[in-house]
């Protein structure tokens, strides 16, 4: 680690931190430069390039800015947010499996939309809101049963409290689609994959801005976070408020999914690899918040890459499901073993 000292402040960093969330940034945005030049029209990564910098024709222009820039923009702020959610709900619960994938979050957030979609009819920006108030009103009610008068709550609880929550909502949205009508099922059935196909900016611009809040809010905190994970008497000791301090980072997290949720739908298992993956590349401990945001937006992009370029078309939650079954069969086996 190495500490650089200018106008009264100084700043620490490590030398492979830096070197990974630099390849980490590279990845992502090759990934996505080349989800917009692929396509029925196909459009040379130099050319993307160009466009982007405002110097290509018209037509190439039309192509990449209004059909194709959208959805690539929509899956590196969707892995940006499921990243930095899943760092703060691992850390929070101090547990490698606390991830808003599987302590109900994501899963209330689609229940949200369901209920719009199959029940009340709304249209886009309707599905969106229930998507946000679902995923808030199922972390308000995990986090009130998980709270205990004196002790606040506790990591271990919020997950099995999660857990749960999540296989009750999971069997509300199967019956849900059971009796819809078959259009409204095929609807919610291939918005439940978690998808980007047609997204526009109408997804990605108040994605932007939902980030342009939380991110920052999530970032201040990581300080206090990371002397969380040391125990709540070592962390009260350091004078960090614990019970506040997990909170604020639950409703930052709560947001980031719900955000990231209603824009691409449930896409599973970023949130849960994101972070330990960037805790293996970087090689320490703690909460890796930077370094998971770099690695989530890098997970998505390249994943939605692989499906534009498999033979038969399928959503990008379909990549990353079958990419996170198998690493989350290879935690088990590493966390089994130890």
């Amino acid at each position: 680690m190495r500490v650089i000292r200018a106008a009264g402040a100084s700043l620490r960093w490590e030398p492979r931190s830096a070197a990974v969330c630099g390849a980490l940034a590279a990845v992502a945005a090759c990934a996505a430069v080349l989800v917009v030049g692929s396509g029925e029209f196909p459009v040379a990564p130099p050319d993307v390039v160009r466009v982007l910098l405002g110097r290509g024709d018209p037509a190439t222009e039309f192509i990449v800015t209004t059909l194709r820039l959208p959805r690539a923009v929509t899956g590196l702020l969707a892995g940006l947010a499921l990243g930095l959610s899943g760092a703060v709900f691992q850390s929070i619960s101090r547990n490698p499996l606390g991830s808003p994938d599987l302590i109900g979050f994501t899963t209330g957030s689609a229940t949200g939309a369901l209920l719009q979609i199959l029940v009340l009819g709304g249209g886009a920006v309707a599905i969106t809101a229930s998507s946000v108030a679902g995923a808030v009103l199922t972390a308000l009610a995990v986090y009130l049963v998980a709270y205990r008068r004196g002790g606040g709550v506790h990591g271990v609880r919020l997950v099995l409290i999660g857990v749960a929550a999540a296989a009750m909502l999971e069997a509300l949205n199967s019956y849900l689609i059971t009796r819809a009508e078959l259009r409204d099922a095929y609807e919610a059935a291939f918005w439940l994959t978690g998808s980007l196909n047609g997204r526009d900016w109408d997804q990605a611009v108040p994605l932007a801005l939902a980030l342009a809040v939380l991110v920052p809010a999530a970032l201040l905190l990581a300080r206090p976070l990371g002397m969380g994970e040391l125990g709540d008497d070592a962390a009260r000791a350091l004078g960090v408020p614990v019970q506040r301090t997990r909170a604020l980072l639950t409703v930052a997290g709560v947001g980031l999914v719900a955000a990231a949720t209603a824009a691409a739908g449930p896409v599973p298992f970023v949130a849960l690899a994101a972070p330990q993956l960037a805790r293996r590349l970087t090689r320490r401990r703690g909460a890796l918040l930077l370094p998971a945001v770099l690695t989530g937006a890098a997970l998505l992009a390249s994943a939605d890459l692989i499906a534009l370029h498999l033979p038969v078309a399928v959503p990008v939650g379909v990549v990353t499901g079958v990419l996170g079954g198998v690493y989350l069969a290879w935690l088990l086996s590493v966390s089994g073993r130890r």
